[in-house]
């Protein structure tokens, strides 16, 4: 899991598409069958869907959309953008991109779960700057014309400044737990910022000829859709359409702001109340006005109850029925029918939280994590369903990972007969000849896609500015890795060149099935590392390199694959792809600084996310599921004898080997005309993630209830469901995650509702 958790894949319901020939018909409605790898549990992100009928994008005597492979033909009415990079833009995308870097170092402590800027950037930045113009039309730089190109400045600064909070929700927040770094965040925020500059800028320069590759020469042969890009970009496109185009953007900003204001309002003043506004222990209601009957209270110690949470209704919304059902199967399965049955027989055990006291003395915590290892250790159901958890995440993910390693092998051709065309040309300037050159620079120019790049020379980010990029933050990850985590220079590159190949697998996982395998890429460095760290270095010295090369290579491969989805935004709307990636760069410097002191904020307010003491405490306001599995498994493969109980490991090897068949029958034989059939299968990214999380059904019926609302809303309402339903679930998301950010200031200032609230309705109260 990355925040490692990405948003589990979209309920599968369509094929993919290849050319587009008709005009009536939405990317969603299109989009391929996703059950694959997920973002992460940061691990991955995942861009929200949206549905864009293309009949809208045909009104006003628009030229339509026939080709998604080509850039979308130019809007009646808008003007020439000559430099869509301006100023306003990177300003306003880096403010919305900063609130949801907040947010989702909020939402992926909470659950995994990170959530990327794109779609809020667009909308919101929409209606930012079109209030700018309407209130300073005369004023320079800021009441000029505003255009879809520009916007999509926005929403590439937004994407940069909203970015890399997955390093702080899962592998560095696990380091603290091991005791790897020092005894407080604070004192290493130097050492957080270099890692994370190295990871931002390494990946930015590395993905820059991956557009090419992806967004122009493959696309078409590949299927390369990328949903979510194509339809921020048809988003984008839509807004700025003249007539009814704008009127529904209005309709989405004003939807997308109440849904914000709404959830960032009701996190704050939830928190005072907590028993009664924001978390409902309906079973706990039952024990105290029963008086004190211990099954009520049974039923909630296994985490049955309701929680009021606007973020993951809203995600509810994005992912669909599919992923949203096994999640919540996911728990029933865990922590309704076999943890009990588990702890009925002795496997499990849970621990009092209230011993002392008579009337709480049935309040149990059933997700304990503390003891393990020591003598005549018994292990908590959450800590026994860890394992299967974490080897779900990982075995699917790789899976699907390795059946698509062909890309990979295409990519390698693809650079080699590229190169080889520049050699010949280099060598014919000269007089000179080479036969093996000539041969495969012919074989590069035979293949050349049909797809034309709209893109000159003068738009594109020169060749010098990468490679020297790309080199030298290599050396700079070496340096950082020597002086500060004491690893030396070779495995630093390893994990350079590992975040590359992860980067590619990634953006081809996301173009195909909109969801990109991050987990897989962070768990398969982990592996990678655990073999090369067997002998030779102390258990410390080999977790402190697992943890630290598995944030390179997921760190590299979510930025890179967050450029290239800009790159294919900016392909559809013709935006200079130099100025996406000078705005990218603007925002993620931004989002250098940003990240890690948000991250040393929540670290402060809430040591029970990595201080050794206190990670066991039933209070704590994060599960941080993401941790414990990056923790998880950077102490087994460093430690032969990590005590994984024998039950919990034959479970897990089980559930591989199902996994393995799932994907080898989804991939293999769910084709054609049975595709439609792969919306059955469960997704076991969510159930990995149900598993992780421990006893707490909080989450997963809240997605549920979200992803049944949008099942009804689109079914029953679906114009209606289309104007509003992604822009209130992206305003609900950020609304959220803000506020949380609120709240950890508010708990050091020693005046948050766990301080001076009421506890009316809760254990314990």
């Amino acid at each position: 899991m990355d925040a490692d958790t990405t948003i589990p894949a979209r309920d599968p319901k369509f094929a993919p598409i290849g050319n587009y020939e008709k005009t009536t018909e939405t990317v969603a409605d299109h989009m391929p069958a996703a059950g694959g790898a997920a973002h992460g549990i940061n691990d991955e992100k995942r861009a929200a869907s949206v549905d864009v009928d293309l009949k809208s994008e045909t009104t006003d005597g628009d030229e339509a959309i026939t080709d998604l492979f080509k850039p979308f033909p130019p809007l009646k009415g808008v003007i020439d953008e000559p430099n869509p990079l301006t100023v306003r833009a990177v300003v306003v995308g880096i403010l919305l991109g900063s609130l949801v870097n907040a947010s989702n170092v909020y939402l992926g402590l909470k659950t995994g779960f990170t959530f990327p800027a794109t779609m809020f950037g667009a909308i919101f930045g929409f209606g930012f700057i079109q209030i700018l113009t309407k209130v300073f039309p005369k004023v320079p730089y800021i009441g000029m014309d505003f255009g879809p190109q520009e916007n999509s400045i926005v929403q590439a600064s937004a994407t940069g400044a909203g970015g890399l909070s997955g390093l702080f929700v899962a592998g560095l927040p696990a380091m603290y737990q091991l005791g790897l770094l020092s005894d407080d965040p604070k004192k290493d925020f130097g050492r957080i910022i270099t890692i994370t500059f190295v990871c931002a800028f390494f990946g930015l320069f590395a993905a820059v000829p991956l557009r090419k590759f992806f967004v122009i020469n493959v696309a078409r042969e590949l299927n390369l859709v990328f949903p979510s890009p194509t339809a921020t970009a048809m988003a984008i496109r839509s807004m700025h359409a003249v007539g009814s185009g704008a009127h529904d953007a209005m309709k989405k900003i004003r939807a997308l702001g109440y849904a914000f204001i709404g959830a960032f309002v009701h996190i704050i003043v939830s928190q005072y109340a907590d028993g009664i506004l924001h978390n409902w222990h309906i079973f706990t209601w039952f024990y105290i006005w029963s008086g004190h009957s211990n099954w009520a209270q049974n039923i909630d110690n296994w985490g049955w109850y309701i929680q009021l949470t606007p973020a993951f209704f809203g995600s509810g919304i994005l992912v669909g029925l599919n992923a949203a059902i096994s999640w919540f199967g996911g728990t029933v399965f865990a922590f309704g029918i076999v943890g009990p049955i588990l702890v009925h027989y002795g496997e499990c055990i849970g621990v009092q939280i209230l011993p002392d006291d008579p009337k709480w003395a049935s309040w149990i915590n059933f997700n304990s994590m503390r003891g393990i290892g020591e003598p005549g250790y018994v292990p908590s159901p959450r800590y026994w369903f860890l394992w299967p958890g974490v080897m779900v995440l990982i075995v699917y993910s790789m899976v699907e990972f390795v059946l698509h390693f062909k890309v990979l092998w295409d990519g390698m051709k693809y650079a080699f007969r590229e190169s080889s065309i520049s050699i010949n040309n280099q060598l014919q300037k000269r007089g000179k000849s080479s036969a093996f050159f000539e041969k495969q620079a012919a074989k590069g120019l035979e293949s050349s896609s049909l797809i034309e790049d709209f893109a000159p020379p003068d738009q594109q980010v020169a060749t010098w500015v990468w490679v020297s990029g790309s080199i030298a933050f290599m050396a700079v990850a070496c340096v950082v890795c020597h002086v500060q985590y004491e690893m030396n220079a070779g495995l630093a590159i390893l994990a350079c060149v590992l975040g590359i190949v992860f980067a590619f697998l990634s953006i081809y996982g996301g173009a195909v099935t909109d969801v990109t395998p991050l987990t897989a890429s962070a768990k398969a460095s982990q592996l990678v590392y655990g073999g090369i760290t067997q002998n030779g270095y102390s258990v410390p010295d080999a977790q402190r390199i697992n943890l630290i090369a598995g944030i390179y290579a997921s760190g590299t491969a979510d930025v890179a694959t967050s450029l290239v989805s800009d790159f294919r935004i900016g392909f559809l709307l013709k935006t200079p792809p130099n100025k996406q990636f000078y705005a990218q760069a603007i925002g993620s410097i931004v989002a250098i600084f940003l990240a890690p002191a948000i991250f040393v904020l929540f670290m402060a307010a809430y040591p029970c996310v990595w201080h050794p003491d206190y990670i066991d405490d039933p209070y704590c306001a994060f599960k941080a599921p993401s941790v414990f599995a990056w923790k998880a498994v950077a102490v087994a493969v460093t430690d032969p004898k990590f005590p994984i109980p024998t039950s919990s490991g034959i479970f897990s090897i089980v559930m591989g080997v199902w996994c393995v068949f799932q994907a080898i029958f989804k991939n293999f034989y769910l084709v054609g005309e049975r595709e439609k059939y792969r919306k059955w299968l469960p997704n076991w990214m969510s159930i990995g993630v149900a598993w992780v999380l421990g006893a707490d059904s909080g989450y997963a019926n809240a997605i549920l209830f979200g992803a049944i609302t949008a099942w009804w809303w689109r079914k029953y309402f679906p114009k209606n469901f289309e104007t509003y339903a992604f822009a209130i679930a992206a305003g609900l998301i950020a609304g959220e995650g803000l506020a949380g950010v609120i709240n950890a200031a508010l708990e050091l200032g020693e005046v948050s509702g766990g301080i001076v609230g009421s506890p009316v309705g809760s254990p314990g109260s």
